[in-house]
This record gives C-alpha cells, structure tokens and sequence, in this order.
C-alpha cells in the first residue's frame, strides 16, 4: 500500500463553504473513491486555505485516473473548482502537488 500526501491551496474567502460541501459528499461520490482504490482518506485545512490530503491506496495514479473516468468525479471537480487558487485553470485533482515521504513509523 503506498500512502500519499498532496497539498492544495483554497481561497481563504471560501473556507466555511468547503468545509460545509465535505460535510455532505454525495454518496455517489464516496462509492467512488471506494471502487477506485482511495482509502484511508483524509483532508485537513489550515485556517490560512492550506490544504493537506492524505490517502493510501495500491496505485495512486491508477486510483486518479480511475476517478477521472467517473461521470460523479466530473460533476464533483466542476462544483468544487471555484474553492481553488488556480482552480479556472485545472480541476482540483489535477492540481494536487504530492510531498515525497520521508520518514514512517511502522
């Protein structure tokens, strides 16, 4: 299993907004990320917009292309890309800036 961590970078002025659209993921969407192979998901955001994802899963480039091909994906990345610095010029999963991992505690 590989673990990922990813940063984005969300408009400060939208903070309460997105937090509030992850309070309610489409179930659609969740089955999603299931079938694709995303787990152990998790967002975390800092008050000044940083956003720091979290995930493990077999293949991540397998798991992004495997959300790209899902109509609910397309959908999801078209409403959430507003929340975004750069989001008019990529969709958020296009976006996510990957740290390498340094150290693990077994």
């Amino acid at each position: 299993m590989r673990r990922v961590c990813f940063l984005l970078q969300v408009k400060k002025d939208r903070l309460d907004e997105y937090k509030e659209r992850h309070r309610h993921v489409w179930p659609e969407m969740l089955e999603a990320l299931h079938q694709t192979g995303w787990r152990n998901y998790s967002l975390f955001l800092r008050d000044d917009g940083l956003l720091v994802g979290y995930l493990e899963t077999l293949d991540f480039e397998q798991a992004l292309a495997g959300m790209a091909s899902k109509e609910v994906n397309t959908r999801w990345q078209r409403e959430m890309a507003g929340f975004f610095e750069g989001g008019d010029r990529k969709k958020a999963d296009e976006q996510m800036a990957t740290l390498p991992e340094v150290f693990h505690l077994d």
